[in-house]
């Protein structure tokens, strides 16, 4: 006689939808090697990606769906033409494995930047023929930072569309000389946000098209701790200032990386719950890194459980209507 069942697993984020998660397909990851990317950003390798690792790691976790995004170096390894023809395909194959696996995946196309009108084409091609979910955009491109005149034709088209876009920092110019023998993502990757968005926001890009819903990662980087130092600032460039503090609560942030027991409750003085979204960062960060993470987040006491919920799902649920559905 068998005994009484197995009672289910229990997974630390029931429900979450991670905003966060990469993918890495052959064709990207041969790409970057042949453009000198090996070790992009500094990092020691390319980690390895496929669908069915990523989809195990989300089953171990909770997580019901990951919209996949192209991390840095992105899709410009350093020449305009082949970076257009990457992006198409690196978004073909994107839409692929949300056809494969539609309650699991979405995507986040990604544009080859700084070719605005080719950047336009291919956001056009995303939505209208691939259905992507959203767009993800690197800090700068070639030192261009998102914030920059130059890419308003691309923020109207972004607007226009009411898009999802995932802002994802990238080395700067001179990182080798700053980072301290490190990666670039311990110290540079979090500044080159902070610099991002603090462009986004004191040219009024976001004034100016607030239709564009903007995911900010790994808790507003250096944000809380440096809006009031730029707000006061932007009170020395013009009689109408920006109100810095505002536009930063219109944007939504991920908690991807190392969120507490620090970084969170910083930016929880800045937005409230319902501005934030779960995020792993796979696989760039690792598979028991994010386990381990996943079960801090889900056991911390940095918010009362309807907040902890909006976090994991509510809040991605509202950026993201297919989800409901």
């Amino acid at each position: 006689m068998s005994g009484p069942p197995s009672p289910p697993r229990s997974t630390p984020l029931d429900g979450a939808v991670d905003v966060h998660a990469h993918y890495l397909t052959p064709s990207l990851r041969e790409a970057m090697v042949a453009a000198g990317h090996d070790r992009p950003d500094g990092m020691p390798a390319i980690p390895d990606w496929s669908a069915p690792d990523a989809l195990a790691l989300m089953d171990a976790t909770g997580v019901a769906v990951s919209m996949l995004s192209v991390s840095s170096p992105g899709v410009h390894l350093g020449d305009t033409a082949r970076a257009v023809a990457l992006a198409r395909t690196v978004n073909d194959e994107g839409a692929a494995l949300v056809a494969a696996h539609p309650d699991r995946f979405g995507l986040f196309a990604s544009l080859p930047l700084p070719d605005v009108e080719a950047a336009v084409a291919e956001a056009a091609y995303a939505y209208d023929t691939l259905h992507a979910d959203g767009i993800v955009l690197l800090t700068h491109y070639d030192g261009t930072y998102v914030g920059d005149p130059a890419f308003e034709p691309l923020m109207a088209e972004l607007d226009r569309r009411r898009a999802v876009v995932l802002l994802h920092p990238t080395s700067p110019a001179g990182w080798r000389e700053t980072c301290l023998g490190r990666p670039s993502p311990m110290l540079e990757f979090p500044f080159d946000t902070t610099r991002a968005v603090a462009r986004l926001v004191l040219d009024r890009v976001l004034t100016n098209h607030p239709r564009i819903r903007f995911i900010v990662p790994h808790a507003g980087a250096a944000l809380p701790v440096l809006a009031d130092r730029i707000a006061a600032f932007a009170f020395l460039e013009t009689e109408t200032p920006v109100d810095v503090v505002d536009a930063l609560r219109t944007l939504h942030y991920d908690v991807a990386g190392l969120a507490l027991p620090r970084a969170l409750p910083a930016l929880l003085q800045l937005v409230g719950a319902d501005r934030l979204l779960y995020g792993s960062d796979h696989p760039f960060t690792a598979d028991w890194v994010v386990e381990g993470l996943a079960s801090t987040l889900a056991t911390h006491d940095f918010l009362p459980p309807d907040g902890k919920r909006a976090l994991l799902s509510g809040n991605a649920a509202r950026l993201f209507p297919r989800l409901s559905r």
